[in-house]
């Protein structure tokens, strides 16, 4: 093997079809972010075309996550019957046929229902990409390839926030959800391109010959606790990181007499696009970290530091403040997401690894969903601040459930 030289030179010397599982599962992360975060990014114009609180504003965004765990489930188990690129491309087509659809709604109801079948897409983008990336990476750089695919969600969410910079005075909020349906051609590339992994093949041939491994048989004992603490911690997060990040941007735009910052379009999707650079690298920084201390330690790490900045934030008023600030709470309150697919990839047999990786991060949303909800309400009668002191208190219950959650760097998958 060639000496590697440079920081991605494990990322060069990859098989071909390896590079091609990550490429794959990295735009469909990206274009998922992009099309479920431009709901954020015009939250403040359709609150008022379409007489929205910001209760109700956040109930929106709870319905997505509800049924984005849903679709988790579903495509988790689809991913291990069918195949993961099939998976894959179904959810892609799904939340970008969906996203357009957003663009149509007259009323808060018909915009539920869109945002329901957008979340079932949503969901299974991600069950199905953990387990193409992590059945096509060794264990020595399949932390850094998760960090690798987690960092295009950030190249999304600044995607959003660009289109909604050029579209939205031009057009409309309702353009830019039109915009939203691009990513359904990601899908001809992947069923030319990418291929199923070798371990999925030679287990789904041993499975026509013998009987498929149930859940229960396999989750029981120590694994079916740590099994309860991951999914109670990926809640802790994912309450965190949807209650913080689907309000930043309405709490940027709104009026000061509303509790906002009072941000033009424009301004305020500059802070956002800023901060995506710091949650990109937190991302990328995350994988190479991880793969040197351990799961555990990397991310405990992540999201103390997480829950101290949201609560300097919280406190913090100025533009410019807020501009510095940013990218240190994405670094840090996002870049631990880069951990999840490698230590439940390494948990879990290849039998039932979609599954129960769409299982666990995917139950972790359902809870998850009541954080637009409550933190939109919150700020309603408490203002944005106290609303974002709950984010920081999800953040320090995640890393103390860590105590009990064993490390599993540089496990081989079965």
């Amino acid at each position: 093997m060639k000496p590697r030289g440079t920081l991605f030179g494990w990322l060069r010397e990859a098989p071909r079809a390896s590079r091609r599982s990550l490429l794959a599962a990295s735009l469909g992360w990206m274009l998922d972010s992009f099309d479920v975060m431009l709901y954020a990014m015009v939250l403040a114009y359709l609150m008022k075309d379409l007489g929205m609180t910001k209760t109700t504003g956040g109930l929106m965004g709870s319905v997505t996550l509800v049924a984005s765990a849903a679709g988790g489930v579903i495509f988790g188990v689809v991913a291990d019957r069918l195949g993961r690129t099939k998976a894959l491309r179904a959810s892609i087509l799904i939340y970008s046929v969906f996203t357009a659809a957003c663009g149509l709604a007259s009323s808060v109801p018909m915009l539920a229902v869109f945002r329901v079948f957008l979340g079932l897409g949503m969901g299974g983008e991600w069950a199905s990409g953990a387990a193409l990336v992590s059945e096509t990476w060794p264990a020595e750089h399949r932390g850094k390839a998760f960090g690798v695919v987690q960092s295009f969600w950030a190249v999304g969410y600044a995607a959003a926030a660009l289109v909604t910079a050029v579209i939205y005075p031009w057009l409309g909020w309702r353009a830019v959800f039109f915009v939203g349906v691009l990513p359904a051609l990601l899908v001809f590339w992947i069923q030319a391109r990418v291929e199923e992994p070798a371990i999925w093949r030679e287990q789904k041939s041993r499975m026509a010959e013998t009987n498929r491994p149930s859940i229960r048989s396999t989750i029981r004992g120590r694994l079916l606790g740590t099994t309860v603490l991951i999914t109670l911690m990926n809640a802790a997060t994912l309450f965190a990181w949807w209650g913080f990040n689907l309000w930043i941007p309405g709490y940027l735009s709104l009026a000061r007499d509303q509790g906002g910052i009072g941000l033009s379009p424009r301004y305020m999707s500059a802070l956002i696009v800023f901060m995506q650079v710091g949650m990109w690298l937190g991302y990328l920084t995350y994988g190479y970290i991880s793969d040197v201390l351990g799961r555990k330690k990397t991310y405990m790490l992540f999201l103390l530091c997480a829950a101290a900045l949201v609560i300097v934030y919280a406190g913090a008023r100025a533009p410019v403040m807020l501009f510095f600030l940013g990218p240190f709470v994405a670094f840090f309150g996002t870049g631990y997401f880069s951990g999840f697919g490698a230590l439940t990839a390494e948990l879990y047999p290849t039998s039932i690894r979609a599954t129960l990786q769409g299982f666990t991060y995917n139950i972790g949303r359902v809870v998850s969903a009541a954080a637009p909800l409550i933190i939109g309400s919150l700020a309603q009668s408490k203002g944005f601040g106290t609303a974002f002191l709950l984010v920081a208190g999800a953040f320090v219950l995640a890393a103390v459930l860590w105590i009990w959650i064993p490390e599993t760097r540089g496990r081989q998958l079965a």
